[in-house]
């Protein structure tokens, strides 16, 4: 994962690390709780959001989907179904 994550340019403050945010944004996701509610062991609520909204926006997101996909396809491990709700 860690080369499809979207890399410093080394300007301002340093980024809190990926695994930290990414867990907290999983997190909120998985729990559906607002972002304000996100543990304080997540780092602020205010860099899960703006992470998650940076990464939907440049397509971070869409690029880790289809690199499980892909290799999760190649080994057979995962099945994947979609489910609509009407």
């Amino acid at each position: 994962m860690e080369p499809l994550l979207p890399a410093t340019d080394g300007r301002g403050r340093p980024w809190r690390g990926h695994r930290q945010v990414i867990d907290g944004i999983l997190w909120r996701l998985r729990t559906g709780a607002p972002w304000r509610d996100i543990p304080k062991r997540f780092g602020p609520w205010q860099t899960c959001y703006e992470r998650f909204k940076r990464w939907d926006g440049d397509g971070t997101w869409a690029r880790l989907l289809e690199q499980l996909r892909v290799t999760d396809d190649s080994v057979g491990n995962v099945e994947w179904s979609v489910s609509i709700d009407s």
